[in-house]
């Protein structure tokens, strides 16, 4: 039975794609950045350092730098979804499950510490996670390992004692390559198909209620 989870925050505690967008929409427009949307898919569970070379041009990099840049984006990011942030349709009842079993929980993100704050203390849930490791707190953002490996070992555990739980490719590689013992795709960000297709996930659910289910829940920490 597994020790942990350990959970990405974006499009897996709160669904948040939709803000994230419409932040870029509103900065990329500052900068007069066209075709923005088509390099963002791109960069999905990155960090913010590596989504700018995506999304920015050069120039405007070697001007402003990355730090601002990404400051700049994610205020906008706060601000335009603090009226609506709540978290993900039976998250806080799996967290209770998990607390009362004894299973413990931290967040491994690759966004930067004010948007980790942000959501866990916006959606109260901040209590439930042991340990909280974000896209700052490491020298390489997913699809890199890194994030997932610390965040296991601030549990003092073993990446094979701990399920990540994640909504994006890279996360998943992520995970994979930490060696976590099992990887569940929330079906937020992506579509069911291509999560299939285009992933090593262990489990694909719709919703945390799936997890009411006895067996999908055994399944989850076996």
């Amino acid at each position: 039975m597994k020790q942990a989870l350990l959970f990405d925050m974006d499009g897996t505690l709160v669904d948040n794609t939709a803000a994230h967008i419409r932040a870029f929409e509103i900065f990329c427009g500052r900068y007069g950045v066209t075709g923005w949307r088509e390099r963002l898919s791109g960069g999905f569970g990155m960090g913010n350092d590596d989504i700018m070379r995506l999304v920015m041009p050069e120039e405007v990099i070697r001007q402003r730098g990355l730090a601002a840049l990404a400051d700049e984006k994610e205020a906008i990011y706060r601000e335009i979804y603090a009226p609506d942030i709540r978290p993900v349709d039976g998250l806080k009842e799996l967290l209770e499950r998990l607390r009362r079993e004894g299973i413990r929980c931290a967040v491994g993100s690759s966004g930067c510490k004010a948007n980790v704050d942000f959501v866990l203390d916006r959606c109260g849930i901040r209590s439930y996670f042991e340990a909280q490791i974000s896209g700052d707190m490491v020298s390489h953002c997913k699809p890199d390992p890194e994030i997932y490996l610390k965040a296991a070992a601030a549990l003092h555990l073993s990446p094979a004692e701990c399920v990540v739980v994640e909504d994006a490719k890279a996360g998943i590689e992520a995970a994979r390559r930490a060696g976590a013992g099992r990887v569940v795709a929330l079906v937020t960000t992506l579509p069911r198909e291509i999560l299939e297709r285009e992933t090593s996930a262990d489990l694909i659910v719709d919703t945390y209620a799936d997890f009411a289910d006895p067996k999908l829940y055994a399944a989850l920490l076996a």
